[in-house]
């Protein structure tokens, strides 16, 4: 082999705080890290069957506006009150995007949307972005993508997702055993559960493994293993799985892993033929099973913003409140459907169709 034709070590594009440095500078504070406390306990306790409630993370496929975000947060907080007996609503504020090759990677990456990719900027919005969303009473919802990014803000967390790509990956795993929150694995992207069950498993033992402190520095760890996982059904190259013999299938396996059968729909992706109009129709069914007898059922996953569908960023002015990623529902839509799902859970069982409900 040539030395000199092998691809050199990618170069320092610029020094960052360490995790440490900017929990500092950004910092909670004790009433509010009791607040996240509580938060996880309850999203917990929903998972487990112990709250009856159904899990709701909703918000926009990825965040690239802080005060869009807030704007959705406020609008998701007044919501919550008037649905609260029936729905735990939680927000996504997701701050990571995978790629399949190339493309916007999400707000900790590149906050200005222009290929600057000044990743300290990145890092201090996501985590002020979240911080003020919890600040505000809202549990907050992300996905986990880079365990390096993931030490910048797992203390403001509620709830967490491992992405159908990931979902084998061992570092992950690891991650997840040494978090002290609930965390979804979701579907693999050909739409395989048992990969998901695995991690499941593998997330409840400890490991040993390396990782970074809050200072930055490389380090052994030693994890102490989450056993507050779930599945997430989120379709596949196969199609959706969300209908009764799909989750019922899911709960056969859970079970035979001797893992406890708590699964979430994730309304979009495969399950809405990536065509974000038709999660609605993913949340009807999995409102009218939770009403037939399917207790697994425990949470859903919509994608939602403030103005529907998406836009392409080319450097003209942005529509306010629109996602720069996929698609998402309205907030109009997403209000009325949120509702129409609470007041159908309220229903007595002899009403058991979700369109039968109406919604004043």
């Amino acid at each position: 082999m040539n030395v000199e034709t092998c691809t050199p070590s990618p170069a320092c594009h610029q020094s960052l705080p360490s995790p440490a440095m900017l929990r500092q500078a950004i910092p909670s504070h004790p009433d509010l890290d009791e607040r996240i406390k509580m938060q996880r306990r309850d999203i917990c306790r929903v998972l487990s069957g112990e709250d009856s409630r159904l899990l709701v993370v909703t918000g926009p496929c990825s965040i690239h506006d802080p005060v869009a975000a807030l704007d959705y947060a406020q609008r998701l907080l007044q919501l919550s009150e008037a649905v609260s007996d029936q729905l735990l609503l939680v927000m996504r504020v997701y701050i990571e995007k995978p790629r399949t090759i190339t493309g916007w990677k999400g707000l900790a990456y590149d906050p200005q949307l222009d290929g600057s990719h000044d990743m300290a900027e990145g890092l201090r919005q996501s985590r002020e972005v979240m911080r003020d969303i919890v600040s505000m009473g809202l549990p907050v919802a992300t996905e986990l993508l880079n365990p390096v990014v993931a030490r910048y803000v797992d203390d403001l967390l509620a709830w967490g997702a491992i992405g159908a790509r990931t979902t084998e990956s061992q570092l992950h795993r690891e991650m997840v055993s040494g978090l002290s929150l609930p965390v979804g694995f979701k579907n693999d992207t050909h739409g395989g559960i048992q990969v998901a069950v695995d991690a499941i498993n593998s997330a409840a033992h400890g490991h040993y493994c390396f990782s970074v402190d809050d200072s930055g520095q490389p380090a052994a760890c030693v994890t102490p293993g989450n056993r507050d996982t779930h599945l997430v059904l989120r379709g596949g190259a196969s199609g959706p799985n969300f209908s009764p013999e799909s989750v019922a299938s899911a709960s056969t396996l859970l079970a035979a892993a001797g893992v406890a059968p708590a699964i979430m729909v994730d309304c979009s992706h495969a399950n809405s033929f990536k065509n974000p109009e038709r999660q609605p129709e993913v949340l009807s069914s999995v409102i009218a099973q939770r009403r037939g007898g399917a207790e697994a059922l425990r949470g859903v996953m919509l994608e939602s913003f403030i103005a529907a569908g998406r836009q392409a960023f080319t450097g003209t002015e942005l529509t306010y409140g629109q996602s720069v990623t996929d698609g998402c529902l309205s907030w109009e839509r997403t209000e009325q459907e949120l509702l129409r799902a609470a007041q159908a859970l309220r229903a007595p069982m002899s009403c058991s169709s979700l369109q039968s409900v109406s919604v004043e």
